[in-house]
């Protein structure tokens, strides 16, 4: 499955390059408002902080909201609480595009993550070009040579990367590459289960004065504390707020 969204995300990327070149989208990233700091945004604190996740669908649930004012819901994530707005833009499984990205950015002072099958650099001037402040890399996705081209590109236009990892070996190759924000997903992207105690299993391979962030596996306060107990400075939230209240789902996980 991970192969063929990285796959997918390159062609549409290709298709999107024979519209728009490299060397336009370069030049547009250059043009844009600087990036906001998205460490100090996520630095820790007595509070556990949220990213708040703009997503309308998944491989493994299906359609999840339609989410057709992504803007309104950016604003109601802001008003509740969140540190830091994740969209996911990848089109084909997930429903999203560049421009949800570029309407939350116009709307809302927090950092916002371009959430994708990032791969190769088009992309991450792409994301700059839209006004992310954070873009997605994710470790079993890429070989290391890879990882650290996109990880320095990321980091040379201003942005902060936030490195994925599933296991013991990805954190050690997300910190060989500097990582200063290491997110644990707790869904296999291979075969989509979970495992919510991962998380617990490799922070403490994650040294301190880098910030940990738990992803997915989230439908409650309870899931949000138990992160939190396990050392988690962030917590990813996607279908919990889409599907619900978002203000007051937000309200009820900061509390944790």
């Amino acid at each position: 499955m991970l192969s063929d969204l990285v796959d997918g995300a390159r062609e549409d990327a290709a298709v999107r390059r024979e519209s728009v070149s490299l060397a336009v989208v370069e030049r547009a990233a250059a043009d844009a408002a600087p990036a906001l700091d998205a460490l100090e945004a996520l630095s820790p604190r007595e509070r556990v902080h949220i990213i708040a996740e703009i997503k309308r669908s998944s491989p493994s649930r299906g359609a999840l909201a339609e989410i057709s004012d992504p803007a309104s819901l950016a604003i109601s994530y802001q008003t509740g609480g969140a540190s830091a707005i994740s969209v996911l833009t990848e089109q084909r499984r997930f429903g999203g595009s560049l421009e949800d990205l570029v309407t939350v950015k116009s709307v809302v002072r927090l950092p916002v993550l371009r959430k994708d099958f990032i791969a190769e650099p088009y992309q991450v001037f792409e994301a700059r070009a839209a006004g992310a402040d954070l873009v997605l890399l994710i470790v079993a996705a890429l070989d290391q040579q890879t990882l650290a081209t996109l990880y320095n590109l990321i980091v040379q236009l201003g942005m902060t990367p936030l490195v994925e990892t599933h296991s013991a070996e990805e954190v050690s190759r997300a910190l060989d590459v500097g990582a200063g924000l290491v997110g644990v997903n707790a869904r296999n992207l291979s075969t989509f289960e979970l495992d919510q105690n991962l998380f617990g299993e490799l922070a403490d391979q994650i040294p301190s004065g880098v910030i940990r962030i738990a992803e997915s596996a989230v439908k409650t306060a309870a899931d949000v504390a138990h992160y939190r107990n396990a050392g988690a400075d962030v917590v990813l939230v996607g279908e919990a707020l889409v599907t619900g209240d978002p203000i007051a789902t937000l309200q009820d996980f900061l509390d944790c």
